[in-house]
């Protein structure tokens, strides 16, 4: 066979693979080509395709005891936590698919007191991409928030700490949210991407239908009904996830949603602002174990008139595989 004719026939498998934009065809003109030989090779492979992947699970558990006589104070304490996340990013031509699974489960339990959850969080993105530039692309995405198990509201009184006084204040789907987006991104580098949507929709999903008689907001669902649609007039979103040092690693989300909707309250419409920062710094101290530092800021007026904070410290168990 001669140079020419390889040559020519390269040139044919680039056009059909770049017109179906598929593997699968390209897989099957591969069968055809000697990939052995470097020119095939290196021809037949598409500039910046990639596919990533990224799983980790593990568990965190902290226990604290003291001895009767125990002069310094103290209650004997012990907490678990789960957690489960999955990063996918697949890459060709200029089309490029992210998803992001991120689940945590903890409970802790104190002495004379019954369990307690202590963190609970379920995350869902999924989002495409169509490059523009080198920096620059629009973007459809869809995404959900919610958590696995109800939370309570427990008297501050420790005399009245008993199940009979805890007050249900969430659940499993109540509430969740769903949005959905599109606009343009900007990503600089690898490691942080900046959303911009001028146009978002979001349902607001409260399935409990007497939530509202412990939460007289219910999350700015109208009581009697389970979903609150909203028109969102702007959304941000700026993403950060990158090994600030060797082990050690730091993400953060922060999510801005804005609607002219209508308030529950005074049925009347008005500017809403939304905001939530998660943070995660995650230490890696054995191949195997690390320490995570979290912390979770929101101010949302349809749960709360004060911003929100909630932090948490732990060591334990980590697996990751790519």
């Amino acid at each position: 066979m001669s140079k020419f004719f390889k040559l020519s026939l390269i040139f044919i498998v680039l056009v059909l693979g770049n017109t179906s934009g598929f593997a699968q065809g390209n897989a099957d003109l591969q069968k055809q080509i000697d990939l052995k030989n470097a020119l095939s090779a290196s021809r037949l492979k598409a500039e910046k395709d990639t596919t990533w992947r990224k799983i980790e699970f593990g568990a965190n558990l902290n226990q604290g005891s003291f001895s009767s006589n125990w002069t310094g104070g103290g209650v004997n304490s012990v907490a678990l936590g789960l957690f489960f996340n999955a990063l996918s990013e697949m890459k060709k031509g200029k089309d490029s698919w992210r998803n992001d699974f991120q689940s945590q489960y903890g409970v802790v339990r104190n002495k004379g007191q019954q369990s307690r959850k202590n963190v609970d969080r379920i995350f869902f993105d999924s989002k495409y991409n169509r490059e523009l530039s080198k920096k620059w692309s629009l973007f459809g995405n869809v995404n959900f928030l919610s958590q696995f198990a109800n939370g309570y509201e427990y008297p501050e009184t420790t005399n009245l700490d008993s199940v009979n006084y805890k007050k249900k204040v969430s659940g499993f789907f109540a509430p969740a949210y769903l949005t959905e987006a599109i606009g343009i991104e900007f990503k600089p580098v690898s490691y942080f991407f900046l959303d911009f949507a001028p146009g978002a929709l979001r349902q607001t999903i409260v399935t409990d239908k007497n939530l509202y008689l412990t939460m007289p907001l219910n999350y700015g669902v109208e009581i009697g009904k389970r979903v609150r649609n909203e028109v969102g007039i702007i959304q941000l979103v700026a993403n950060f996830d990158k090994d600030i040092a060797k082990d050690i690693n730091f993400k953060f989300r922060y999510l801005l949603y804005t609607s002219y909707a209508k308030n529950q309250t005074t049925r009347e419409r008005e500017l809403n602002a939304d905001h939530r920062l998660d943070a995660t710094i995650t230490a890696k101290i054995a191949k195997y174990f690390n320490v995570n530092l979290g912390a979770i800021v929101i101010y949302d007026k349809d749960q709360s008139n004060k911003v929100q904070f909630a932090q948490g410290l732990s060591v334990g168990f980590l697996y990751s595989f790519k």
